[in-house]
């Protein structure tokens, strides 16, 4: 049994980067349903519960602007951090950013304002405590106040995304009336195989929409 929800999110910019372009980064035209289960796990999320991205629609028009944005060249591996963490110190953790800032440019979408419609599954590790219901009352409760366990994002952590809840019932605010082919897009990673793939599917606007394909459907690409 699904549970379906409605989530409009907007910011002043969005960067959903192409797998193909991440050193000079170049973002999708539209968000990703990767990024837009991100913003729902940052609203709310449990082992109980996956969410599925059913369709989003495009509320603003899609325009793009170029930055160029410092960046360091380099992060603390994960090795180094799990190291660190049984010694109980912090020696060799840190990053002089003088000395690795690298500038780069990037295409971001300018105010871009979506609507997320979602639903989500129980999973195997649903315990007798987590009832359906009580985790649809939370989640649309959350949405309503504005809380969040982190920020959730417009594709980057330094472009914040506000949100605000939606009822089934409410009516659907216009889309933008464009219709074209955006291409393959990546849907999601997979991350229950070591190698975490890719996966991706031929993304298309319909009158502003993009329905995004199940899982497992014949729709998603591998």
């Amino acid at each position: 049994m699904t549970y379906g929800v409605r989530l409009k999110v907007w910011g002043d910019y969005g960067l959903f980067t192409r797998p193909e372009l991440k050193v000079e980064r170049l973002t999708y035209d539209v968000m990703t349903p990767s990024a837009a289960r991100g913003v729902l796990e940052a609203v709310h999320w449990k082992p109980a519960i996956r969410w599925v991205i059913d369709a989003i629609h495009v509320l603003a028009p899609i325009r793009h602007q170029s930055i160029r944005r410092n960046e360091v060249g380099h992060k603390a591996p994960a090795g180094s951090l799990k190291r660190a963490m049984n010694r109980g110190d912090l020696e060799g953790l840190g990053i002089v950013a003088d000395l690795d800032r690298q500038q780069r440019a990037s295409t971001v979408l300018v105010r871009p304002a979506y609507l997320i419609e979602a639903h989500f599954d129980m999973t195997e590790k649903a315990g007798l405590e987590d009832n359906a219901g009580k985790h649809l009352d939370i989640f649309n409760r959350r949405a309503q106040k504005g809380q969040c366990f982190h920020q959730p994002c417009l594709g980057t952590r330094e472009f914040a995304a506000h949100f605000e809840g939606l009822a089934l019932d409410a009516p659907l605010p216009p889309a933008i009336s464009e219709t074209r082919d955006l291409g393959l897009m990546l849907w999601d990673i997979d991350h229950a195989q070591t190698s975490r793939p890719s996966m991706f599917f031929r993304a298309k606007l319909e009158q502003g929409v993009m329905q995004v394909p199940a899982p497992g459907s014949a729709g998603v690409l591998r």
